[in-house]
């Protein structure tokens, strides 16, 4: 039997380069063990914070340590003795590796810009390669929070009051940013949140609850993105879904996160102990039923492929269930949400990647 050669990327320019390299060494275990030796043959590609690719020799080392690694100088002018190390210059950021052309299907495991807002995508489209994970339009859509809740409107899934913002607005003249902040007020009211609309892991995401702390949140919003959107804010439990499956997909059972912080920032999420997981959600099973319905309608919306997380707010006094984000390459360490989801459906970790890379191929075939 003929193995097939998985290309696992991870690292990349986003600030979720440490996230990343976590969520590869899971996976790399999950492809050296048990069936899967018999089926995969690994191939790490560790991208650097600047964009240049690594060999996979080189990549395996990052891997093992699961650390980020010490790397030689760029400048042409100075070699490195470690022959394991590529040596690049700025002439060529984001040309892959030699080794990349022996790649059957590639796992690109990058969380955040550069890895899952449809970039990466593109270059791996333009391999003519099978890649697991959502495709161009899927992964921009489900990047940017403003296309993604148009697209929620467009099938009628229920979400919080937004309003979209640009930079332009925001670092215009002293006559229109109060106007747009006397717009915020009337629309959302207090609290909301403003945030970046193309950034992960709740960088650059207040939660306000005055005029002087919007206008804060929108300058600080501003310097990370050209495209903002501001929420109103809303008293209600945090429930998320695992998605799996490609045009037919299927929703895992629910979970849930309870956390101490005012809101799931990036600290909470990557601190241990700062947020709890609860799998199953102790909801009623119409919730769950409605939940796991609307999941996989959000992942057919903004036309996601292999895998994705959605994430919810259930706002128990009234029974409402509103739809937050999507998530298409959610965090994929042993003790993240979407593969905990799916352990808890009864597709355990190993198997789980088997299958996102059988979807991959599936969805290259078609």
């Amino acid at each position: 039997m003929t193995k097939l050669r998985v290309g696992l990327l991870f690292g990349g320019c986003s600030g979720e380069h440490e996230v990343s390299i976590r969520s590869a060494k899971a996976i790399a275990t999950a492809l050296t063990k048990g069936e899967n030796t018999d089926k995969y043959e690994l191939m790490p590609i560790y991208i650097q914070k600047d964009g240049r690719w690594q060999p996979s020799d080189f990549s395996e080392k990052v891997l093992d340590s699961g650390n980020l690694p010490s790397l030689p100088l760029t400048d042409e002018s100075h070699h490195n003795s470690d022959s394991s190390q590529i040596q690049q210059t700025s002439s060529n950021l984001w040309q892959t590796h030699p080794q990349a052309a022996d790649v059957n299907v590639w796992f690109p495991v990058l969380h955040g810009p550069n890895g899952e807002d449809g970039t990466i995508q593109g270059l791996l489209k333009l391999m003519q390669v099978p890649f697991v994970g959502s495709g161009v339009l899927g992964s921009a859509m489900g990047m940017d929070k403003i296309a993604m809740k148009m697209a929620f409107d467009h099938v009628g899934l229920p979400q919080v009051k937004y309003q979209a913002v640009t930079r332009a607005q925001i670092w215009s003249n002293p006559c229109i940013f109060p106007k747009l902040c006397d717009d915020i007020e009337a629309a959302l009211g207090y609290p909301c949140f403003v945030k970046p609309a193309n950034l992960g892991s709740s960088v650059g995401i207040a939660k306000v609850r005055s005029r002087s702390e919007l206008e804060t949140a929108l300058d600080n919003a501003a310097s990370y993105d050209r495209r903002i959107i501001v929420e109103a804010g809303v008293e209600a439990r945090e429930l998320e879904c695992a998605v799996l499956g490609n045009d037919m997909p299927k929703a895992s059972v629910v979970g849930e996160i309870t956390f101490d912080s005012d809101f799931y920032d990036y600290e909470t999420k990557y601190t241990e102990g700062k947020a709890d997981l609860f799998i199953p959600a102790q909801v009623s099973q119409a919730i769950a039923s409605q939940i796991q319905e609307m999941a996989t309608q959000a992942f057919l919306a903004v036309d996601a492929a292999g895998l994705a997380r959605v994430d919810f707010f259930y706002v128990e006094k009234t029974g409402e269930i509103l739809i937050n984000e999507i998530n298409t390459m959610p965090g994929f360490t042993a003790t993240s949400m979407y593969p905990m989801l799916w352990e808890a459906s009864g597709i355990p970790f190993s198997e789980l990647v088997d299958c996102l890379i059988q979807l991959a191929l599936e969805r290259h075939s078609q």
